[in-house]
């Protein structure tokens, strides 16, 4: 069976063209379009659309649904473009003048093919833009320190400015190392194209909106901002030319899909995740819990405490067995 919609109580997809969708969207109403458009690499598409155009109908073609997100947003909504460099570099000048450019994220890759005669590419372009000078939301994830998996030991040294890491993690960059690619059967809900990670939208809906907020993406694929925004309690809308039965397959398995968002959100804002720390204390490296001005002692005055007493607290005490009572003589 083919569905021509899905919804939840939070939002629906309808299989509908992009212009079509976003052009029925009430004018200044949505808090957050995410876009995964194709790239116009030429694969072969559930849908049957031509993603083979030449360069100045593919340019044309997104400067037509780029408008129409321009118009749905919010008054300090924010808009996010997932695509190849080479697209975002063509089409961000004609954003910019509509929306208020704010940052040019690198998504690392690590398994694209070398390409002869150029650089290996290493990464996709996430532009974010603004509807306005500001945005209205922004509150940004904060990220573990990036420690070697092998000694735990921090690949950046901060020499003397270790007492003044923020023990909540360190400041979101604009270049993100730690988006996996969705590869493995385990994960992949799509067989036809590469399938955008949960990491991914997680972060950028953290970002950008607030419970309740409305998100709408016109390239719905294999459905992964529709379960992210659901399973954070924000309304979405959404629409993909090809069959649904995907999308609906993974609300039905939302729970699967709950426990990977969760393992994502627990290494998330805090310096060192749990594991990271246990061995950096075995190995008695640093943590914030070891750093002068983080604890306080009994007099008010702040003190380090020791490894060996962080390790002792992390097991549990055996009671000292008891001696039997030797008999008077």
């Amino acid at each position: 069976m083919s569905y021509q919609k899905f919804q939840t109580p939070l939002g629906q997809v309808a299989r509908q063209d992009c212009l079509e969708f976003l052009e029925g969207l009430k004018p200044n109403s949505v808090d957050m379009v995410f876009a995964d458009p194709p790239f116009n690499l030429g694969k072969l598409y559930s849908s049957q659309i031509n993603d083979s155009l030449k360069e100045e109908q593919y340019v044309a073609w997104c400067k037509q649904w780029i408008a129409a997100v321009h118009l749905c947003l919010k008054p300090g909504g924010s808009f996010f473009h997932y695509n190849l460099p080479r697209w975002n570099l063509l089409l961000g000048a004609f954003t910019r003048e509509l929306l208020e450019f704010r940052h040019w994220i690198a998504i690392e890759i690590t398994s694209s093919l070398p390409i002869s005669g150029r650089l290996y590419p290493s990464h996709y372009s996430l532009t974010y833009y603004c509807k306005g000078s500001r945005p209205n939301v922004f509150h940004p994830d904060r990220v573990p320190l990036e420690t070697c998996r092998h000694c735990f030991n921090e690949i950046r040294d901060y020499g003397g400015y270790k007492d003044k890491m923020n023990p909540n993690g360190v400041n979101l960059s604009d270049v993100w190392k730690d988006i996996p690619n969705v590869r493995h059967k385990k994960y992949k809900r799509r067989e036809e194209a590469n399938e955008l990670s949960i990491k991914m939208l997680d972060r950028i809906i953290e970002l950008s909106t607030n419970p309740g907020d409305l998100v709408a993406d016109p390239f719905g694929g294999s459905g992964t901002t529709y379960v992210v925004a659901e399973l954070k309690n924000r309304r979405w809308a959404g629409c993909e030319l090809g069959p649904l039965n995907g999308i609906k397959e993974r609300f039905e398995r939302i729970d699967t899909e709950k426990e990977i968002l969760q393992n994502y959100r627990s290494l998330t804002n805090k310096l060192f995740p749990i594991h990271v720390e246990k061995q950096r204390l075995k190995r008695t490296l640093w943590t914030p819990e070891t750093l002068p001005h983080k604890r306080k002692s009994a007099t008010g005055i702040y003190q380090p405490v020791s490894f060996q007493t962080l390790l002792l607290q992390e097991k549990p005490q055996k009671r000292p067995s008891k001696q039997p009572k030797k008999k008077s003589s």
